[in-house]
């Protein structure tokens, strides 16, 4: 029950962040990325106040613990390289969210502020993610004669 209940109080703070930030925002978010017409610069500043914060609190985390709180051990990347996976993946991300100015993580909180966009970018990214494992599977299925 804790571990849910801290789940939820996290996830709480993350989202009136994304909200209190404008990153739920997706007029904000597209217009931090027109540097050619009506640039918003100010959500340089949230990502580098995140980054900024992440990076500390990894510091923190793993120099005071060995193993986190409600798991036996952190759930961390096994690998470490960049690959055409990742790159492709991250190209798709990127393209999606300069496309609808939404990111999966300012998507959610932005259910609750009545976007009506807000859904159809939901629906559309579950279903990316379906097709994208469907394929992944596929790939690594062994070619029948």
């Amino acid at each position: 029950m804790k571990k849910i209940l801290s789940a939820f109080l996290i996830g709480g703070i993350f989202g009136l962040g994304i909200a209190i930030s404008g990153m739920a925002n997706p007029a904000k978010v597209l217009n931090f990325f027109d540097v050619a017409g009506n640039w918003d610069p100010s959500l340089l500043f949230v990502m580098g106040g995140a980054l900024l914060v992440t990076a500390i609190g990894y510091r923190i985390v793993f120099g005071a613990r060995k193993q986190p709180i409600f798991e036996a051990r952190y759930s961390l990347p096994g690998t470490t390289g960049i690959d055409a996976q990742l790159v492709g993946g991250s190209a798709i991300f990127g393209i999606g969210w300069g496309i609808s100015g939404f990111c999966p993580g300012g998507a959610i909180p932005a259910l609750g502020l009545g976007h009506v966009e807000t859904p159809i970018f939901i629906a559309s990214m579950i279903a990316g993610i379906v097709i994208a494992r469907a394929l992944k599977d596929r790939a690594a299925r062994p070619a029948t004669a």
